[in-house]
């Protein structure tokens, strides 16, 4: 079958490309389903991460390795045990860029409803990633919360810190980007931090939150300047160690937070806010091509990442 997958060159660079002998999944047993993918959701931090060689990558030895975890997929198959699933039905699963896969009925997915587009549901995996950091940092109603970087989990994460009642300012040193954060009108502030951006515009002390969606490296005593005292940094972008000047934070008593993906609860979170209209996947797809199309689309990422924002495949 058709798959994604990461595979090694013989510079030892890598790519990503398109296969058609990847393995097939096993027949569903138990509550399980199987699934035939209708859309597969980009990635962008994770997946680039995973093609130079990052904290989240698998070695060169255990090359080619699938990878993606947001596959919107038919049901076409039911085991004996399942109660919630029929045939037919499309649910968004985190499973890899794979053209058939089972999961579990109880396991990390959620069914869609008739009146969410499926094209917009193939990002509910790093929507849902936006989701659990601002579940994480709970922003109290009028609270002021920094979001770096504005690719889609950054973009995300605005519309739903607003939704929660913070006040929002977002930075980036790509303007294209934000000007995208502008049109979704999440923030009250939208600040370009390039060049010295950062010192002339991020006050000290200004923050009760700061989330990470970058990764700049050595950013990370900065961003708890910017926080007020006993303030909030979540560190989301991967990265192989965080490293910050540990007598800045206990003058504050600054909480260093992580994340880990997303739950259901997440999943259905997301779309119940999308439903509602007072959150936005559509506009921050900026690519929606045929999955033989994807090679070009992972060089970009590799090589020229600031080209891609939402990219959706089509199965």
């Amino acid at each position: 079958m058709k798959a994604i997958v990461t595979r090694l060159l013989p510079d030892k660079r890598r790519e990503k490309v398109v296969v058609t002998d990847w393995p097939e999944p096993a027949p569903p047993v138990g509550n399980e389903v199987l699934c035939e993918a209708v859309y597969t959701g980009l990635t962008n931090g994770t997946e680039r991460n995973q093609i130079i060689g990052g904290n989240y990558s698998a070695p060169d030895e255990r090359l080619p390795a699938g990878g993606g975890y947001q596959n919107v997929g038919r049901v076409t198959e039911t085991g004996p045990d399942v109660t919630q699933l029929q045939r037919g039905a499309l649910i968004y699963a985190s499973k890899d860029h794979v053209e058939r896969f089972t999961i579990a009925e109880d396991g990390l997915l959620l069914k869609l409803p008739a009146d969410i587009e499926p094209a917009e549901a193939a990002l509910f995996g790093i929507s849902g990633v936006a989701m659990h950091c601002c579940r994480r940092i709970e922003p109290r109603i009028g609270e002021k919360v920094l979001i770096i970087g504005q690719g889609c989990i950054g973009m995300f994460a605005a519309q739903i810190a607003n939704a929660m009642g913070a006040r929002v300012t977002v930075c980036d040193i790509e303007e294209s980007r934000l000007a995208q954060a502008r049109q979704l009108s999440a923030a009250e502030q939208v600040l370009n931090t390039s060049g010295d951006g950062w010192e002339t515009q991020i006050e000290a002390d200004a923050y009760d939150a700061v989330m990470d969606f970058a990764g700049a490296p050595d950013m990370v005593t900065s961003m708890i300047r910017a926080c007020k005292p006993r303030g909030r940094v979540l560190l989301v972008a991967g990265r192989f160690d965080v490293n910050y000047t540990f007598n800045v934070g206990q003058h504050k008593e600054i909480g260093v937070l992580q994340c880990s993906h997303f739950t259901c609860d997440d999943l259905e979170n997301v779309c119940r806010l999308l439903r509602q209209g007072t959150f936005s996947i559509a506009p921050l797809i900026r690519h929606r091509v045929h999955v033989d199309e994807a090679p070009q689309i992972y060089r970009w990422l590799r090589d020229e990442p600031m080209r891609l924002l939402g990219t959706v495949f089509e199965w």
